[in-house]
């Protein structure tokens, strides 16, 4: 029987519509969201302070149980994210419009973003919670921040114990950055995760060979800086299974190799009031095009970029990428002092066009949600006392003066504690930077700790 023949035969029609019109307008829910795509199963997923994906994989069956709060993660175990083993669970509460099925990793199959709580609240170490409240006190001001993501990565083969080569044997070239046979050889997968992307809706525009042998760079549409976060995230994800299904591994590690350029992680930046863009403006003297709204916000961002790169380049191999002296290609791409400029991809901030900024900082270790958060309060100090980041440099240029950027990982460390407006970004209620800094060190210290090849080269007979 149909809908209408239903209604038509029951003598409580009225009651019937009313009820039908009530489930359309409904919420959804998990479930109905699941049933939609024909998914079985949904990955509930968060990430730690180190960007590391956490989830739970979850059957249909139990999506009510996820939705209402019950599904619980030992914190402790699943990563840095601020508990000890005697904390209480974590508690992971998704976020339905962060929803995406993606059948092409497998049939059936959807990541819903979580947002970890507990004991009833939002968990002030996890990093989706953390930029939600950067952006809550933007919404207060009436602006929302936009961001476009540039994710490079490698693709290369396991050989042994910390060894690994380029995946594609024929891709051994000095300069072969947008080398029109590399991205044909890795045809399959390269478009394998353009049309994962253009199914999601994201709205992939390009896919090239970037600088070094075997590096790949795959974009896709700005958004608002949440949906953008995840979905760098999720694109982490879709990349690995998809490579994986080819006998390859993708990395994301800033310097996987001593003589090629690293992987970046390119932030563009915007602010709008409403539907309009908030950079442009007519009356800029400086000749970028962009609004003193703008230029406050740079100056934040430049004011404190020595802290900031603990959070944009937040591994000790982050500064062997930054701190290259060359590669086979001549160009590390790599800045490593904090200025800015126009169309100039040597600087640590590039304004490209008057709608936006690119933050070229950033590698392909940081946690998108925490170096978007970061960059957020630094931008946000800026606006908030009016600063100026001074006339732009020229091609090539640096300025008297420039703050040069850390040269390790301690040393970003160092700066980011130095840096009151940083250390106060995520809350004061909990020692949220202090922890992340803490977790920064003592990796650095670990990795110092460690006798390496070249020390054993370069002393073992050298006294």
């Amino acid at each position: 029987m149909t809908q209408v023949d239903e209604v038509t035969a029951s003598p409580a029609s009225t009651t019937t519509t009313t009820t039908a019109t009530a489930a359309a307008t409904a919420q959804p829910t998990l479930r109905t969201l699941a049933e939609a795509d024909n998914v079985q199963f949904i990955l509930a997923l968060f990430v730690d302070m180190n960007g590391k994906p956490c989830a739970k994989l979850v059957p249909l069956s139990a999506v009510e149980e996820l939705e209402s709060g019950a599904l619980g993660f030992a914190g402790f175990a699943a990563g840095a994210i601020g508990q000890q083993p005697q904390d209480p669970d974590l508690i992971a509460m998704p976020d339905l419009d962060s929803y995406t099925p993606v059948p092409f990793i497998r049939e059936g199959l959807a990541i819903v973003h979580c947002d970890p709580h507990v004991n009833g609240q939002a968990w002030p170490y996890a990093p989706r919670v953390i930029l939600k409240r950067l952006l809550a006190q933007y919404a207060e001001r009436g602006l929302t921040p936009k961001v476009g993501a540039e994710v490079e990565y490698f693709l290369v083969q396991r050989d042994g114990p910390g060894e690994i080569s380029t995946a594609d044997k024929r891709d051994d070239g000095m300069r072969p950055c947008y080398d029109a046979r590399g991205v044909t050889r890795m045809y399959e997968h390269l478009t394998a995760v353009s049309n994962a992307m253009n199914a999601l809706g994201w709205g992939n525009y390009a896919n090239d060979h970037e600088d070094g042998a075997g590096q790949f760079e795959q974009n896709f549409d700005y958004a608002d800086a949440l949906i953008t976060a995840d979905r760098v995230v999720t694109l982490r994800y879709i990349v690995s299974m998809l490579a994986e299904e080819r006998n390859m591994t993708a990395t994301f590690m800033p310097k996987p190799f001593s003589d090629r350029a690293g992987n970046g992680l390119h932030l563009h930046l915007s602010l709008w009031e409403g539907e309009s863009p908030a950079f442009p403006s007519d009356d800029d003297t400086r000749s970028l095009g962009i609004s003193s709204l703008a230029y406050s916000f740079v100056a934040g961002v430049l004011d404190h970029a020595a802290g900031l790169s603990a959070f944009l380049a937040p591994s000790v191999n982050s500064y062997k990428r930054r701190g290259a002296r060359t590669t086979s290609s001549g160009a590390t791409w790599s800045p490593t002092k904090a200025t800015y400029g126009g169309n100039d991809r040597t600087h640590f901030i590039r304004v490209p066009d008057d709608k936006r900024i690119e933050l070229r900082g950033g590698d392909g270790s940081a946690n998108p949600y925490l170096a978007v958060a970061a960059t957020l309060a630094a931008g946000l100090h800026g606006i908030d006392n009016a600063a100026d980041p001074g006339d732009p440099c020229g091609p090539g240029e640096s300025r008297d003066g420039a703050v040069s950027l850390p040269a390790t990982l301690l040393h970003a460390v160092e700066a980011l504690r130095r840096d009151q407006v940083l250390l106060d970004a995520f809350g004061t209620d909990h020692p949220v930077v202090e922890y992340f800094a803490q977790i920064k060190e003592e990796e650095f210290l670990t990795w110092h700790n460690e006798v390496s090849d070249w020390e054993i080269r370069s002393y073992l007979t050298a006294y």
